[in-house]
């Protein structure tokens, strides 16, 4: 078979078939030169497709396949652009592409084509494209006069290659055809493109009929909603199916137990029949959520050490022996049962003395997450058993929230100031936190939200309140420890192991820096604070250092804070009012 080089003249987005005279006009430099040599060497020209949008670089930017064609006519303008018309000849196979200064050249084998253009077979396959096209022309908006014209006067090269641009075949369904044998093969794969455009277009009338059948309904706001999906619909890809599908798998993963799972699985179902732009769907799902966010699963137990837990409490709190052998008795039951089973503990004192911080120390020493729900003027028994989903804004209550933060469901809960608690019309909150304090109750909780129960046995609870003005249920759930006002003794040990360090940290000073004896700080105890916490001695110590930066250019110089420097350094936050600040109970 013969074969020669040939020079290769690169189209975007066009394929031309054999026998055709095509017109095109060329400013591209690197197309004008390769007519030009194509031209200076009396060769002939290929026409083939590229792969790429730029102009190609590489053999692989090119299909194998083109159109083989004479230059008849070159007509150069003053800007250095071409008109040309050549003449299409045969359909040729591209072997052994090179490029050398961005012209391509290749072996072209001519394909040979068997012509059956007046077989009964390819007449018949002519009229049965023009007659699609011809029920097309309105959609499509092609001219129908102009169609007519083709389909009555065209020969069958420029009848495929004109239905090919009209129907703005994609290029590699065109180079298919090109590479056909024969006509019948050509018109074969051109009808399946043109009765894909048929197809198309009923779906996207389909889409179309669908909006607005929504419209009717009165649903105008998902519309655009709705034609994403009847699209996603068609393709085989629904974007809703695919959440679904997610959260069932979730729904599977998740370690719940069997009734929280058909629940979960029923509310799945109601969820997905619902579109998902609907109050209705996008409450359902924010409701799956909030269930598969809770720790189901059973969380194991820490192992308890005693020692660490005597040297967590001694640690972070002076004094309060009485009290922490106490906490340490508690922690003693809980090693050997290996259960919360006892009295919930409550700290009652006044503000400052250590309640909610000897909490805190609980949870470090138990090696257990720790939540603080303050109760201080709730009056609403839904804080704690959540609302119904049917209300708008329903969440789960505030126990539920905390184990959902905690990512456990074994955590220290501290409920604090439950002496701050009220009630009102809309109901008695004292009752919901009687159950979920009760051992016996709170191993099938149930959230008005979730709508299943929940086993709190695993959660530790401890209580703190400033006074006993509490109900008598209240009290006879819990066991009361109260922890005295500190003596001036105290503060003084608990201001030198504590307090100072922590007012340093606060207002960036190196400790090594501030010099201050212990009648220093009596000074400021008997002077400037009258409570029985040190929370107001941690105020003074704070602003005292804050002062002492202001007069030092904002640097910490080592100082000396006598009472004569402490009385300069706080003469004016006394007389600014600031000083005494009534406490709870007498002064110490």
């Amino acid at each position: 078979m013969n074969t020669m080089k040939e020079y290769i003249l690169p189209f975007r987005d066009l394929v031309v078939h054999p026998g055709l005279t095509v017109p095109v006009y060329i400013d591209n430099p690197m197309s004008v030169a390769c007519i030009e040599a194509a031209m200076e060497s009396n060769r002939r020209l290929v026409l083939a497709a590229q792969h790429s949008w730029g102009y190609p670089t590489t053999a692989g930017d090119l299909f194998d396949i083109g159109t083989i064609g004479d230059i008849a006519q070159v007509l150069r303008m003053p800007d250095g652009a071409i008109h040309a018309i050549i003449r299409t000849t045969d359909a040729v196979e591209l072997h052994d592409i090179t490029v050398t200064d961005n012209l391509f050249t290749a072996e072209a084998t001519l394909i040979e084509h068997i012509n059956d253009a007046e077989s009964e077979q390819t007449i018949a396959l002519r009229d049965r494209i023009a007659e699609n096209l011809q029920a097309l022309a309105s959609r499509f908006k092609l001219k129908i006069d102009k169609l007519r014209n083709i389909i009555q006067n065209y020969p069958l090269p420029a009848f495929v290659d004109a239905v090919i641009q009209m129907a703005d075949i994609e290029t590699d369904a065109a180079v298919a055809i090109l590479r056909a044998a024969s006509w019948r093969d050509k018109l074969v794969l051109l009808l399946e493109q043109v009765n894909l455009m048929a197809e198309t277009a009923k779906i996207e009338d389909s889409i179309n009929r669908r909006i607005h059948q929504q419209m009717e309904s009165g649903r105008r706001e998902a519309i655009l909603q709705e034609k994403m999906r009847a699209i996603q619909k068609e393709m085989g890809d629904d974007a809703e199916e695919m959440d679904a599908e997610n959260m069932r798998r979730r729904i599977e993963k998740s370690p719940l137990p069997a009734e929280a799972r058909e629940k979960a699985m029923s509310e799945w179902r109601r969820m997905r029949s619902m579109a998902p732009m609907s109050n209705d769907g996008a409450l359902l799902k924010a409701y799956l959520d909030e269930l598969l966010a809770m720790p189901w699963a059973k969380t194991p137990p820490s192992k308890i050490n005693l020692n660490a837990a005597r040297e967590t409490l001694n640690a972070q709190h002076s004094g309060m022996t009485p009290i922490k052998e106490r906490i340490l008795e508690h922690i003693a039951v809980m090693k050997k049962t290996g259960s919360n089973r006892g009295s919930i503990l409550c700290f009652v004192g006044a503000p400052g003395v250590g309640k909610t911080s000897l909490c805190k120390s609980i949870a470090d020493a138990l090696g257990r997450k720790y939540q603080r729900i303050s109760l201080g003027g709730i009056s609403d028994e839904s804080h704690f058993r959540g609302h119904r989903k049917t209300y708008i804004g329903a969440q789960p209550g505030r126990i539920m929230d905390a184990l959902k933060r905690s990512h456990t469901n074994n955590p220290v809960i501290v409920l604090d100031e439950i002496d701050k608690m009220g009630r009102d019309w809309r109901g008695d909150p004292e009752a919901a936190l009687l159950e979920i304090m009760d051992p016996e109750q709170n191993k099938t909780f149930r959230d008005h939200y979730l709508e299943v129960d929940f086993d709190l046995s695993n959660v530790l609870f401890i209580a703190t309140a400033n006074s006993l003005n509490m109900s008598g249920a209240l009290k006879d759930r819990m066991e009361i420890i109260e922890i005295p006002g500190y003596d001036e003794a105290d503060k003084v040990r608990i201001a030198r192991e504590h307090l100072i360090k922590r007012a340093a940290a606060d207002t960036g000073w190196d400790t090594e820096n501030i010099i201050i004896d212990d009648d220093a700080v009596r000074h400021i105890i008997q002077n400037y604070t009258s409570e029985q916490g040190v929370r107001q001695l941690q105020r003074e110590l704070t602003a005292m250092l804050r002062r002492a930066l202001l007069e030092n250019d904002g640097d910490d110089v080592r100082t000396e804070f006598t009472s004569e420097k402490i009385d300069k350094l706080l003469s004016i936050r006394k007389a600014a009012g600031m000083s005494k600040r009534i406490g709870f109970g007498a002064a110490a």
